[in-house]
């Protein structure tokens, strides 16, 4: 079967590979559609950074580079491992794409165990190949009524809803997101399906009309030409917002938000950032805020299903490329690096089918 495969930095091909089997207790699923996170293009482009280098085995999947990457994956199951009785062929399925060690699965922050790592990133195959075999506790039904490609943003959909849940927003509430990039937008998806007011900063036209035009965004500011301070403390009449998300790894963000919530309000950090900012101490401290980071999801993927399946958050808006395998660094690396003003989340159709859909 055909894969993209990571070797190092600046160096993916699209190799021919053997078919995985399922093993007892695995899952064989044919990939349909696979997003292209950031963290891809974070490894792309600076990596490697969680794939394990060639010598440097990863400790829990053992592998080492060249890896099989993408996580982001959506499908239909094609075989079934001895002992797993619960799924059926030909049904749907998302990926949770963790690899952990077997004794910390079912704990209280698993996301956070010793070694975690991501299938499409630390090995055990990837989304970004015509197939893979997955644990089946790692494997999540969702309905037939929900199209694949949209499907495969429920990983990405997944990280924004770990990241309402830790804000410990309330109904009623008001956010502020700063930055609407994939995360951005997915975050600001979940908070208005869970009944909080959302205003979106972002510079970009495309990612803030998207954002606008969705419904997702209540208000959107342009930080280039507006003051979003100002701004925000005109909508919640001088007292804050409640909560802010930092969705974009941009210093300037992240004190902006610091001066635009409330006295006693939380900022939740959900971007992953590759230099070390300055923070506002001083301001954090006068303020009593609450600066708390977030990585990945943890029982997050029920309840993000269920917020899809139900018709509460609709993903369609915010795919705004589909590709095959071949095109993957010329029309996918490449545009979401140099061209991300135009580009949100861009899928890809290891097989090939589906694209002339797009």
């Amino acid at each position: 079967m055909r894969a993209a495969r990571y070797y190092d930095q600046k160096d993916i091909r699209i190799d021919d590979i053997d078919a995985p089997e399922a093993q007892s207790g695995q899952v064989l699923i044919d990939v349909a559609w696979c997003g292209i996170c950031g963290s891809d293009l974070h490894e792309y482009l600076e990596g490697p950074l969680s794939i394990p280098p060639a010598g440097h085995p990863h400790p829990i999947s053992g592998e080492e580079a060249p890896v099989t990457i993408g996580h982001e994956m959506s499908g239909t199951v094609a075989a079934l491992g001895d002992g797993v009785t619960d799924l059926e062929i030909g049904q749907q399925v998302v990926v949770e794409p963790y690899v952990i060690e077997e004794k910390y699965k079912n704990t209280a922050n698993y996301n956070l165990s010793p070694n975690m790592g991501f299938i499409g990133l630390v090995g055990r195959g990837g989304g970004l190949a015509e197939q893979i075999a997955v644990d089946r506790h790692w494997v999540h039904p969702i309905s037939d009524d929900v199209p694949l490609d949209q499907a495969a943003m429920i990983e990405p959909l997944s990280v924004a809803h770990h990241a309402y849940v830790n804000s410990q927003a309330q109904s009623g509430d008001i956010a502020l997101i700063g930055g609407a990039g994939p995360i951005g937008v997915l975050t600001t998806a979940v908070l208005k399906a869970e009944g909080i007011t959302t205003i979106v900063s972002e510079p970009s036209d495309l990612r803030r009309n998207r954002a606008e035009e969705s419904g997702v965004a209540d208000y959107v500011l342009d930080p280039r030409n507006d003051d979003v301070v100002e701004e925000a403390l005109k909508i919640t009449d001088g007292r804050g917002v409640d909560v802010g998300f930092e969705c974009s790894s941009v210093p300037v963000v992240l004190d902006t938000l610091i001066e635009a919530v409330r006295p006693a309000g939380t900022i939740v950090n959900v971007s992953v950032w590759s230099s070390k900012p300055e923070v506002n101490m001083p301001k954090l401290v006068l303020k009593e805020i609450k600066l708390a980071g977030v990585i990945g999801y943890c029982n997050d993927h029920k309840d993000t299903i269920d917020l899809v399946e139900s018709g509460k958050i609709d993903l369609k808006p915010f795919i705004t490329g589909k590709i095959g395998l071949d095109d993957l660094i010329d029309k996918g690396f490449d545009a979401l690096i140099n061209h991300n003003e135009s580009a949100i989340k861009i899928l890809v159709s290891p097989s090939g089918q589906g694209l002339d859909e797009v």
